[in-house]
């Protein structure tokens, strides 16, 4: 059982960097792969990237690679997405999300869910 809060969205101008910040509630964090999704007016919900259990092992979609980084602090209980060189199609809602298991492209194969943290890049 997770309960996750994201934080860190905002309004930036392209080529702009922000932050965001998903904090998790659970003792069992570390066991969770944890993961980056978002959505925007219109469109489906998309995988961004995700983080192993571990933090051995990173996954990008071809969109972000280069751009996006995904850490995570387990004594924390927190994962984090880095984002550089911002551009006006990266303009959604950002969601973290929580799988007990390996991480995987599928929205519908994550377990919890935040709230999501709104991110406007304009150009």
């Amino acid at each position: 059982q997770v309960q996750l809060v994201e934080s860190g969205g905002g309004l930036v101008q392209a080529g702009g960097s922000l932050r965001l910040s998903c904090a998790a509630s659970g003792r069992t964090f570390s066991s969770y792969a944890m993961a980056w999704f978002r959505q925007a007016p219109g469109k489906e919900r998309e995988f961004v990237g995700a983080i192993s259990q571990s933090a051995v092992n990173t996954h990008y979609a071809d969109s972000v690679k280069g751009r996006f980084t995904i850490s995570r602090d387990n004594a924390k209980n927190t994962v984090y997405l880095q984002i550089n060189g911002l551009k006006p199609e990266d303009t959604a809602l950002y969601y973290c999300a929580a799988r007990y298991s390996d991480y995987n492209r599928v929205p519908a194969q994550y377990d919890y869910w935040g709230q999501g943290t709104q991110v406007t890049v304009s150009s």
